[in-house]
């Protein structure tokens, strides 16, 4: 009798023997490789010519995680962990560039974020950057509240004044230290 998985040598190959409350496991996970390796052999999406789509994650995907930079930006800068704080800042930089080559325009919006971001933030990150590199809280909290102004700004310049920001009330990231530590 075979209480679970043993294998039983045989002539050229082995043999799998499995017990029998083993078999449905097995039946499932052999089902579930069989779809990952069929959805792996289609490849990537075609498009209308014949090409592979690339992905572009949607204006709402990548406002998401600008909103997470500046929330995370914020809580590096009041900890005085300058470290991740220049990190944030470079990330939200890296993060505009990303809105302005993959959506330089949107909807009925009046102010296209092609040119809306490049007139509205590029002052904000500059007094921010520096503000970190000279680990300035006063300055920091100055020019976050510029950039949280500008943000709202730029909102309302492209309809979207609806949505807006402000310094974070709470920490939504409890699983991250923001104080300085480490390496």
């Amino acid at each position: 009798m075979v209480d679970s998985l043993d294998v039983v040598p045989g002539n050229r190959h082995e043999r799998w023997n499995l017990a029998p409350s083993a078999r449905p496991c097995a039946l499932v996970l052999v089902g579930i490789l069989s779809g990952l390796a069929l959805g792996c052999a289609r490849g990537p999406a075609k498009s209308a010519a014949g090409g592979a789509e690339p992905f572009v994650p949607g204006l709402g995907e990548l406002m998401s995680l600008q909103q997470m930079r500046h929330t995370k930006l914020w809580f590096a800068g009041q900890a005085g962990n300058w470290p991740l704080a220049a990190y944030e800042v470079d990330e939200l930089e890296e993060g505009f560039d990303d809105i302005v080559k993959f959506h330089p325009t949107h909807k009925d919006s009046p102010l296209a974020p092609k040119d809306a971001i490049p007139r509205m933030l590029p002052g904000p990150i500059a007094a921010l950057r520096q503000a970190v590199e000279k680990q300035d809280t006063p300055a920091f909290t100055a020019a976050y509240d510029s950039l949280t102004g500008q943000c709202n700004n730029c909102h309302q310049a492209t309809n979207f004044g609806f949505n807006r920001v402000q310094r974070p009330a709470a920490n939504p990231y409890p699983n991250q230290v923001f104080e300085p530590g480490g390496r």
